[in-house]
């Protein structure tokens, strides 16, 4: 009996110890999101509701609750802001559209082939061993003025001599599709490469069409990979200043919202209409994301 009497104070203070232990793990995980996430993003609010300094000079600010910012912002760069949602979705659409095949031959037609799908691995990983911006610097000198690109488009005539490729929406996508098409890519490939052959095996032998046995069974098996890839293309894409910008494959007809926020904080330094930029493109991002997650199905990648 007394022996019994004592298991339930036994639990009583294992708990509390459990609960420290707990606590202790977590504890440099939670400092790391205080200083390195939580910290900058409350400077980033702070910054975005200050008000200029009454007879200072440029990039002079004060500690207000300057909403107007906002305001601002919309009303000032509502063009560059649709068109980089635009950029985004049209180059993570044609991002799918070149990754899925690249996704779906690796992690299901040469799942039988080592070699062959570690080299074709070896390929879709091989961007990252190069630096980003001399990869778009080598695209800017392939639709250069006097490139063998442009010098072929004019010769047949489908460009006129007084007009150029660079600057253009067409490159602008083309290089931002370019750029993060690794990150559709690998994701869609973990997720056809487990992706088991007996469900397709078993819509052939029921006399199912390829084209059936694919939209089907296939395409929804692959739709937690499409939304991961997605997501890990569209929220870079969207926050991009480097393929955009006129030092690269950009023009000012082509700024993109990243373009409009590196300007007002290393050039103009107004720094509350990029910090409340920079909010506001987080918000939609976050809000686009959240929708989209709940439509296709997939809330557990919330």
């Amino acid at each position: 009996m007394a022996t019994l009497a004592l298991k339930p104070q036994k639990l009583a203070t294992a708990q509390p110890k459990k609960s420290r232990i707990v606590l202790l793990l977590l504890l440099p995980g939670l400092i790391y999101l205080g200083l390195f996430f939580i910290t900058p993003f409350a400077a980033l609010i702070t910054t975005s509701l200050q008000q200029p300094v009454l007879g200072g000079g440029i990039g002079q600010y004060q500690p207000g609750l300057e909403f107007g910012n906002y305001a601002f912002v919309v009303g000032e760069y509502l063009e560059q802001i649709i068109r980089s949602f635009i950029y985004a979705t049209v180059a993570t659409l044609l991002a799918l559209a070149f990754s899925y095949p690249i996704a779906y031959f690796i992690g299901v037609k040469a799942r039988n082939y080592p070699i062959l799908q570690g080299l074709m691995l070896t390929l879709v990983i091989a961007p990252f061993f190069i630096s980003f911006l001399l990869r778009t610097f080598a695209w800017k000198e392939i639709f250069g003025q006097d490139s063998w690109v442009s010098n072929l488009l004019r010769d047949t005539g489908l460009m006129a001599d007084n007009e150029f490729l660079l600057g253009t929406p067409l490159v602008v996508i083309f290089g931002l599709t370019y750029n993060f098409i690794p990150f559709m890519t690998l994701p869609l490939y973990t997720n056809l490469e487990r992706l088991d052959t007996a469900l397709l095996e078993a819509g052939s032998d029921l006399y199912a069409k390829p084209a059936s046995t694919f939209w089907k069974v296939t395409f929804p098996l692959s739709i937690p990979g499409i939304t991961s890839g997605t997501l890990l293309t569209f929220i870079p894409i969207a926050g991009d200043y480097v393929t955009a910008s006129r030092s690269f494959l950009g023009s000012p007809n082509t700024a993109m919202l990243g373009n409009v926020i590196e300007s007002n904080f290393l050039r103009i330094q107004d720094y509350p209409s990029a910090a409340a930029l920079s909010v506001m493109l987080m918000a939609a991002i976050v809000v686009l994301v959240s929708i989209y997650i709940r439509r296709t199905g997939t809330e557990d990648l919330l």
